[in-house]
């Protein structure tokens, strides 16, 4: 059992004495600072005997006895009881351990994803109306209030509660120790709030004939001396002709990731979420070589590119080549809301090299370095990177040294106008299959289909009720005899 007392430490030089009431448990000492001060008058034989002290002093030993009376203090250190008895009933401040949390995130090298919590913690302050948001102010009603407040937003809705949920639980793994029962966050609103999935992100590919226009476009006129379009045009050929790679990893690539011929590197996003380091290697092809030496930094710079001359960070750097990619998008005429920016290259490599150059989605990944369902094993064995290597080299063949036409884009709407080679009559044998989800749900094979729209209402006649409205179907009909076929798409209280 613990004990107490209250005494003196000390004197100072105007006389007065500072009052503490002294802990002692299994023969260890520790003290608490009180607010009370006494002078030698105030003592006989070491004790204190000012009657307002010695009651102050008792009515806090009687709370203390209290306290620890509810608890299981037996193997408690006396450490552990001063901190229960000064800090337990204390709030503590939730704006204070978020940017202790942030600063620790920085220190680990999470710079990037830092900055999605310091803007988390921005916005719930400003909900809030202030820097010390406290614990006990985090109740589910304000919470979910916080997050109502983001539902105009396409990402932050979900990303900001996570980030802020993920601070709480790193609070209540440090404050609470529920093996000795000392709980400083005694509430978790958590449980009951109900966070919003992210909007799903749009699909930005592009086909290989817009890409072709993009790169062979002129580059709008410009008094700069190193151009914003320019820049854009050349990093968006950097990330499409290296199988999509970010931004970031560019900026951020060293002397030492450039080897014979090969950029070896982690991969920024994720190499701290998987076992394998996110680590790959991508092979410099002819077509971007001249690209390489353009912006290769001085010899005795550790960075690979010079990009970092320019661009204080990463973030700077991808929002400038963004800049210059919509710059160049204007020039061309491109409508503002279809305007491209770097991801639309990195979605364009993937989405080409499955449907123009037969890649499976699982090569496709690797060649991307996506997180993988084989991470643990990648994470002990020396992989083969030349596969990668070969089904980049056939996507930059299919974009830059070919004319063929892509395979994007054959899905038509039922307003755009159709193949004009494709043509059905009475008399054509017709083999026509109803998609949904990739799933065939109809098919037929007929004669006496006049029209496509005939074709598309005998499938649609056999498709499930259950298809929700506003649900897309893919119609992929084939004029058997002569061996031509387009898809066509509907929407279900649209086009059927």
């Amino acid at each position: 059992m613990a004990t107490f007392k209250s005494v003196v430490r000390g004197e100072r030089k105007d006389g007065f004495m500072q009052v503490y009431i002294r802990v002692s448990h299994q023969k260890r000492h520790g003290y608490i600072k009180t607010d009370k001060m006494v002078t030698r008058r105030e003592l006989k034989q070491g004790e204190i005997k000012d009657p307002l002290v010695v009651s102050y002093c008792a009515q806090l030993i009687l709370d203390y006895n209290r306290r620890l009376n509810e608890m299981d203090i037996k193997n408690w250190s006396v450490g552990e009881i001063v901190d229960f008895l000064t800090k337990g009933d204390c709030d503590v401040c939730f704006s204070d351990y978020a940017r202790l949390h942030i600063d620790r995130m920085i220190d680990r090298g999470q710079l990037r994803n830092s900055k999605n919590y310091q803007l988390a913690l921005q916005h719930m302050e400003r909900y809030f109306g202030t820097v010390k948001i406290m614990f006990s102010d985090l109740t589910s009603m304000r919470v979910n209030g916080w997050i109502r407040t983001l539902e105009q937003t396409h990402r932050a809705k979900e990303m900001y509660p996570i980030c802020m949920r993920q601070v709480f639980r790193a609070a209540i793994n440090e404050f609470n120790d529920y093996d000795t029962g000392v709980i400083r966050i005694k509430t978790n609103p958590w449980g009951k709030v109900k966070i919003p999935q992210a909007d799903r992100a749009e699909k930005r590919a592009i086909s290989p004939e817009e890409c072709r226009l993009f790169f062979a476009a002129p580059m709008p006129e410009t008094k700069m001396v190193e151009p914003l379009p320019e820049l854009g045009r050349d990093v968006a050929k950097m990330v499409l002709c290296l199988a999509g790679m970010n931004t970031v990893d560019l900026y951020e690539l060293r002397k030492e990731n450039y080897r014979d011929g090969k950029l070896c590197y982690k991969r920024a996003k994720t190499t701290r979420s998987r076992t394998d380091d996110a680590y790959i290697e991508m092979r410099v092809e002819p077509i971007i070589q001249p690209l390489v030496e353009k912006y290769l930094a001085e010899a005795d710079d550790t960075y690979l590119f010079n990009f970092h001359n320019r661009y204080c960070d990463s973030d700077s750097f991808c929002a400038n080549v963004n800049n210059g990619i919509k710059q160049v998008c204007r020039s061309m005429g491109i409508a503002q809301e279809k305007w491209y920016c770097v991801y639309t290259f990195r979605h364009t490599w993937g989405t080409v090299a499955q449907n123009d150059c037969g890649a499976s989605i699982d090569e496709v990944g690797f060649a991307m370095n996506h997180s993988h369902r084989h991470t643990i094993t990648r994470g002990y064995i020396k992989i083969d990177f030349t596969p990668a290597w070969t089904l980049n080299a056939k996507v930059i063949d299919f974009i830059f040294f070919s004319s063929a036409k892509s395979k994007q884009g054959m899905a038509k709407d039922m307003d755009e106008p159709k193949d004009k080679l494709f043509r059905i009559s009475v008399k054509n044998m017709i083999y026509a299959r109803a998609y949904f989800k990739g799933e065939v749900l109809a098919e037929v094979s007929d004669i006496g289909f006049g029209t496509i729209d005939a074709v598309i209402s005998r499938l649609s006649a056999d498709l499930p009720d259950t298809i929700p409205h506003g649900c897309a179907v893919q119609f992929r009909i084939k004029n058997v005899d002569s061996d031509r076929e387009a898809v066509y798409e509907r929407t279900k209280g649209k086009g059927f």
